[in-house]
């Protein structure tokens, strides 16, 4: 197996819960139907927060091969929450926690060695934001906000961009099947942890989460 392989198993094994995260109702979930320019931006800026915070811890764990390029989406997770915060409304603020956001966070903890976070972070994480983002994005074309739809297309720009150099970077980290094996469960347990409390969110609020055919 390579990173192309790697990366199409855990797309093909995630593809529902991919699916449903990037449908419109995916919002709804995160922002407990307050569909609203603050409440929005600030659930992406909780999830620039906390990745900014668990890259920063992993970057400090090296020296690692893998510890450069967790410190790279430290620093550009921070840039995000600042762009993001400084798009948001004077009167908004940034929740305590999002359900979706901390699932993805406590999948990646649970990550034991360097493979394992390059999977979860780099390529599971990166996964979950590329179908967030896009809600995003289509949240402000609608509100026909084109700077902060503008802001939302680079966020996305720079989750795929991390996705890339974590499948490139475990081309050269990974040395057997078993590790293989290993990232491709770190990486779908970010996704399907993530789509179970987005699952659960909607079902809170009476949604179902599945979509309507």
């Amino acid at each position: 197996m390579d990173g192309h392989d790697f990366l199409e198993r855990v797309r093909s094994d995630e593809a529902t819960a991919l699916s449903r995260l990037g449908s419109d109702k995916y919002l709804i979930a995160t922002t407990g139907a307050d569909l609203s320019t603050g409440p929005v931006l600030a659930t992406v800026a909780r999830s620039a927060a906390v990745a900014r915070d668990t890259f920063d811890a992993w970057a400090a764990d090296g020296p690692d091969p893998a510890a450069a390029a967790f410190a790279d989406a430290a620093d550009t997770e921070r840039d995000h929450y600042d762009r993001i915060t400084g798009a948001m409304p004077d009167d908004a603020t940034v929740p305590d926690d999002v359900p979706v956001v901390d699932a993805v966070a406590d999948a990646m903890g649970a990550s034991e060695d360097a493979i394992e976070r390059v999977a979860a972070g780099l390529v599971g994480r990166a996964l979950v934001a590329d179908q967030a983002h896009l809600q995003v994005v289509s949240f402000f074309v609608n509100e026909a906000d084109d700077t902060r739809s503008d802001l939302a297309r680079e966020l996305r720009s720079d989750a795929q961009a991390q996705l890339e150099s974590g499948v490139e970077l475990l081309d050269t980290l990974c040395e057997s099947d078993e590790d293989w094996d290993r990232t491709r469960r770190a990486a779908g347990r970010v996704v399907a942890d993530a789509y179970d409390d987005y699952a659960a969110a909607l079902e809170t609020m009476g949604v179902d989460p599945k979509p309507v055919c």
